[in-house]
């Protein structure tokens, strides 16, 4: 396959801004599509489409839908939350990588990812010290500094934050940018290790809350303003890699008598703080302890989730979502990592991991998410660098024996969401008649409405988008694709 990544209509950018409530709300403004001509774009399994141009179509007037049809319905009078952005994750792996690679192919990178030309990326997260996608385990403190008299990013400085700074210009110059923890410092923790998970030791939670502030003022002095933090990454997970469990009650106890309070003494009291960060198995029990907490909830801006409560064959727990939506209204809804496990170079082109993405961003969007983030956006040859094996999937990989860049399929259907729906885009209510077509919807400050359908049967389908209640445009999706409808 080609590396070609097609120059097609591009949705004007908008800045990104905090998310409005995710309670609907019904426009006063009357939409008709009739006469209007809608752009498709398509990828589609066993072709060469690569989000291309696959023709136009007319919105015309219809009569209601038959049982014998496969219908799409679009109401753009019922809008939903806001959206702040898709992107993925820059790792000591993933900026590693890069700088292993021609300034050619550094710049078809980034070009790839966060120009207006390639999908667009809005949304960056990054690792707050080491992680797993590190080539070892470090922090930005001497062991055993308590008063964190030692702290410095320097570390950061040789890969990491040259390609964050070099990415963020790519994407006009701001991007919304968040960073997750994997493990305090070992000293800090019960089992003195940064790995295999063990807590934090109460002694010191004032100290860990600072290093937080420390390095948010740090990356903003580096010219990196950063939007907010997670309190820790999958805290409920003991893994052989850098990690961290906090129970329900210690989260919600550290947030509220430590980090918030913290942070607003350092003048940060401005950063969003996100919850859990881990799957969305266990999400309602961590959100229902810390947010009917209202000394804890005050600090917190929303949740965090991830999607690997799917190692257990089971399908993801999207119903969960919902339930936090609707029990806590005023907080927000953040996917923070997905990946495909099980790294195999054979699988580059393995389709149904691309449709793990569309089918989680698809439901994750219609349950209320308002930003999705990607694991790293780049990884090599190997799946890693990674210091303790344990390899994965990128949309893209590079190849560092041959200074070659490798799109997978993931790539392309992570594109049809980010580079047509941009932040500020509120959700546009869409419901599909048959459930193997799968669909949600946008519409953005500018005005123009982003479809996009999902197919993960083995035979084309035609099949009506319905704007309202009786305009609609006939329109066919091959097998095992993906479209965006721009309209």
């Amino acid at each position: 396959m080609k590396n070609i990544i097609p120059v097609i209509l591009l949705m004007a950018c908008t800045a990104c801004s905090q998310p409005d409530s995710l309670k609907n709300t019904t426009n006063n403004k009357k939409f008709t599509a009739e006469g209007e001509i809608a752009q498709i774009v398509t990828t589609a399994k066993d072709t060469d489409l690569r989000l291309s141009n696959t023709g136009e179509v007319v919105f015309k007037k219809s009569k209601q839908a038959l049982e014998t049809e496969n219908s799409i319905f679009v109401n753009p009078n019922n809008t939903f939350q806001s959206f702040i952005g898709i992107g993925g994750a820059i790792t000591d792996a993933s900026a590693e990588v890069f700088a292993k690679l021609s300034k050619e192919k550094q710049e078809e990178l980034l070009n790839a990812y966060y120009s207006k030309e390639g999908i667009a990326y809005s949304l960056m997260r990054t690792s707050i010290h080491a992680c797993d996608f590190s080539k070892g385990n470090f922090t930005y403190i001497k062991e055993g500094d308590k008063e964190l008299k030692t702290f410095s990013i320097d570390i950061d400085k040789k890969y990491r934050l040259p390609m964050i700074h070099r990415a963020i210009k790519k994407a006009g110059g701001s991007i919304l940018f968040y960073a997750s923890p994997w493990s305090p410092p070992a000293f800090m923790k019960d089992n003195n290790n940064m790995l295999n998970g063990g807590k934090l030791l109460p002694e010191y939670y004032d100290s860990w809350a600072m290093y937080y502030a420390k390095f948010i003022k740090a990356y903003e002095k580096e010219g990196i303003p950063v939007w907010g933090i997670t309190i820790q990454n999958e805290p409920m997970a003991t893994q052989r890699w850098e990690s961290c469990i906090y129970t329900a009650e210690e989260e919600r106890d550290f947030l509220k008598n430590h980090l918030g309070p913290t942070l607003e003494k350092e003048g940060l009291g401005n950063k969003n703080i996100v919850i859990w960060d881990h799957n969305r198995d266990l999400i309602t029990h961590r959100a229902n302890t810390i947010m009917d907490d209202p000394d804890a909830a005050k600090y917190a801006w929303g949740t965090g989730f991830h999607w690997y409560e799917t190692w257990r064959k089971g399908e993801p727990m999207f119903n969960n979502l919902q339930k936090i939506q609707e029990a806590y209204p005023d907080k927000k809804l953040l996917f923070t990592e997905g990946c495909n496990e099980a790294f195999d170079p054979a699988k580059y082109q393995y389709w149904p991991n691309a449709e793990r993405y569309g089918h989680s961003m698809i439901n994750d969007f219609n349950y209320g998410t308002v930003g999705w983030t990607d694991w790293n956006i780049l990884l090599d040859e190997t799946g890693g660098p990674n210091h303790v094996n344990n390899l994965c999937f990128a949309p893209i990989h590079a190849d560092t024996r041959t200074d070659s860049l490798i799109y997978t399929p993931s790539y392309y259907y992570i594109g049809h969401f980010s580079k047509f729906v941009r932040p500020g885009a509120k959700r546009v209510s869409t419901v599909s008649s048959i459930s193997f077509l799968e669909s949600t919807s946008f519409i953005n400050e500018n005005g123009k409405m982003i479809s996009v359908v999902m197919n993960k049967s083995e035979q084309n389908i035609k099949y009506k988008l319905y704007i309202g209640s009786n305009i609609a445009a006939e329109i066919e999706i091959p097998a095992r694709a993906i479209q965006s409808i721009i309209y």
